[in-house]
């Protein structure tokens, strides 16, 4: 029990402040994840992250979606939160988001790959930005998410 009014509201904002900071510096802390932008050239992104691949020895993956695909989200929470898997992929491959919304299907770029039936969509390049395998993520699908085994296997059959 406080002994004076005053000490109450003090204590209670106090608490507040506390609660306060510690919500602002956990949300911070989170890792913010990377968006598919209509306004970005994935032809001109592509270009550079060659030049970063070829001198990393490092192959490409294109992550096709969007930002209105929840399955999109629920693959960058997967990575996120799986060490092991982010792990592998950073290892041996850098990732290029390419946008496909209504705002920008991005038609051009995309016509050099096959058709893609679903997203996302991952197209493994060599470093050199050429085509070596077209990847249905479903089939890295377990239940309603994604298999840790299957993203393992994945990376370890394309990786350089």
């Amino acid at each position: 029990m406080c002994s004076s009014k005053w000490i109450c509201y003090f204590r209670y904002f106090l608490v507040l402040a506390v609660l306060l900071g510690m919500t602002v510096f956990a949300q911070s802390a989170e890792h913010q994840r990377e968006k598919f932008d209509p306004a970005k050239d994935p032809a001109k992104d592509l270009q550079e992250v060659v030049k970063t691949a070829t001198a990393a020895n490092k192959r490409i993956i294109l992550d096709i979606g969007g930002e209105w695909c929840k399955w999109c989200h629920w693959l960058d929470e997967f990575i996120e939160k799986n060490a092991e898997v982010k792990e592998a992929l950073h290892s041996s491959f850098i990732m290029l988001k390419v946008n496909y919304s209504k705002e920008n299907k991005n038609e051009d770029f995309l016509s050099r790959y096959p058709k893609v039936e679903g997203y996302p969509h991952f197209f493994v390049l060599n470093s050199d930005g050429s085509l070596l395998h077209s990847q249905n993520t479903a089939e890295l699908e377990e239940g309603n998410g994604y298999s840790k085994a299957k993203f393992l296997e994945f990376v370890a059959k394309y990786k350089p």
